[in-house]
């Protein structure tokens, strides 16, 4: 680590105010260049405890940049993970206020939820679907802190993966027979084609991004713990949103998603 604790923590309380306030702030990559991704991942780790310690429950965990459509978007190299907090989470026709938001984007997602842990190392795709509960069909709200959307890696981990809100359908389906590598995606806003993929676009397969998850969080000493909510990374690209929008996301076999934004 590059960073002292205290300005890892001072980095931590000015990112979760910039989330708290919905004001941008410049990366802080711009004032501490040499920082690392341990300190990156130490300052989210600490907004995630300063949550925790206020009540705000942590409902599960996501991955980011996990498809080529958003690599390409955000001009990164390698998916990040993040957390989920539980008091962001929204169902299929939700109302969504944007004035305690920045500048949000929706993505379409596949959810999964295990119903036994897993860790790395060597975690694949067939210890992913022999573990799994269920999927459902997902879009996330991301809401950069930084202004202008513009950051590097380092940067987007520190600031929790851009995470602001996520939207659940309301039915869930085992994955066994799924064929989720080619499970057809469509978003729409305000009744028109925004974004086309299919699962494939996350990683090969959406099963994929939850082993990467098991891996990363393995060479931390950590696990993805039974029945939390994984969220495997957009599958599309990242859809600019304001106050009066509304999107709706079909996804093959899994139903479809919906949401308002006020």
């Amino acid at each position: 680590m590059k960073l002292t604790p205290h300005t890892i923590a001072a980095l931590a309380a000015h990112l979760e105010q910039a989330e708290l306030n919905a004001t941008a702030v410049p990366k802080i990559t711009d004032n501490h260049p040499d920082m690392d991704w341990d300190d990156a991942y130490a300052i989210q780790d600490l907004i995630r405890a300063a949550k925790a310690a206020r009540g705000v429950p942590v409902a599960g965990l996501k991955m980011g940049l996990t498809s080529a459509a958003k690599i390409q978007q955000m001009g990164v190299k390698e998916p990040i993970y993040g957390f989920l907090n539980g008091d962001h989470e929204f169902r299929s026709g939700a109302d969504i206020a944007t004035d305690q938001l920045i500048h949000p984007k929706v993505e379409a997602e596949i959810g999964f939820v295990l119903n036994r842990p897993l860790s790395g190392p060597g975690c694949h795709i067939g210890d992913v679907l022999a573990a799994t509960a269920y999927v459902v069909a997902a879009v996330e709200v991301i809401d950069s802190r930084y202004e202008h959307f513009k950051f590097d890696l380092k940067s987007v981990i520190a600031d929790n993966t851009s995470a602001a809100r996520y939207v659940l359908g309301t039915s869930y389906h085992d994955a066994v027979g799924l064929d989720l590598r080619n499970l057809g995606i469509v978003l729409r806003k305000n009744g028109e084609v925004a974004a086309t993929a299919s699962g494939a676009a996350v990683l090969g397969h959406p099963a994929a991004s939850v082993a990467m998850l098991a891996n990363m969080l393995g060479a931390r000493g950590r696990e993805i713990p039974a029945g939390v909510l994984i969220m495997t990374g957009g599958a599309t690209e990242a859809i600019r949103v304001e106050a009066g929008d509304r999107v709706a996301v079909d996804y093959q076999w899994l139903g479809s998603v919906s949401m308002q934004f006020t």
